[in-house]
């Protein structure tokens, strides 16, 4: 345990570096998000070492075409984690809810909605039958929102961006970037509705946070200015 501790200590300086040096969408910046999930993995910190996965698969998707070997190695590494969990994660655990909930944006960033739909489910009978924070029932909530957006059932969305929403908002500080993540959900939400004015507030809100919060490099920051640039030019 202590090796990978220390490995982690070194890939993060690594990412630290290559952050400030490289563009947000850079494959060493997905490379390092792989060596930080197979750390995780081996630690067995399965929620982390998706959460990873999912950050790397997200750049590898903006860098790659369709069908590029690199994908086939972080299929390879959510099959891994997904066999971690099985084996050692008891069902009606709270964390349980948390990795259901990634595995379902993992089937999400992959267009399986159906699937993303049924693990966001399960994540949510868990969270909301055992005890667990309303932060991570809120991410939840988010996340059902996201997979319905994508699927253009955009009243369903809004209602779970909503409940996410409102929870948020109750328990964090007013500049988190939580809050800056679905702001712009319901920026994007907006626009697909051409709800032009609603869509540049909630967008306006998402910058003026990442601004404060975030690095300049930092990929939200790149994809809050991008909405707002469509936004702006409707």
């Amino acid at each position: 345990m202590g090796d990978y501790s220390k490995a982690l200590e070194f890939y993060e300086k690594a990412h630290q570096i290559y952050e400030i040096a490289l563009p947000p969408n850079h494959p060493s910046l997905a490379e390092s998000q792989l060596n930080f999930a197979a750390c995780y993995e081996r630690m067995g910190d399965y929620t982390a070492a998706l959460e990873a996965l999912q950050r790397a698969f997200k750049i590898q998707q903006k860098t790659f075409e369709e069908g590029n070997p690199a994908f086939s190695f972080t299929y390879s590494r959510f099959g891994r984690v997904y066999r971690g969990i099985s084996k050692n994660t008891a069902e009606r655990h709270p964390d349980v809810g948390i990795t259901y909930s990634n595995v379902g944006n993992v089937h999400r960033l992959m267009g399986n909605y159906e699937k993303a739909l049924s693990f966001h489910r399960n994540a949510l009978n868990i969270q909301e039958n055992v005890q667990c924070s309303p932060l991570e029932c809120a991410t939840t909530y988010i996340n059902l929102g996201e997979t319905y957006r994508q699927m253009k059932d955009y009243s369903t969305a809004l209602t779970y961006f909503e409940k996410g929403l409102k929870i948020r908002e109750k328990k964090l500080l007013k500049n988190h970037p939580d809050l800056a993540v679905v702001y712009h959900d319901l920026a994007k939400l907006y626009l697909s509705t051409r709800q032009y004015n609603m869509a540049m507030k909630n967008v306006q809100q998402a910058v003026e946070i990442a601004q404060e919060k975030l690095l300049s490099t930092h990929p939200h920051q790149v994809d809050y200015r991008e909405t707002f640039e469509k936004i702006r030019k409707k």
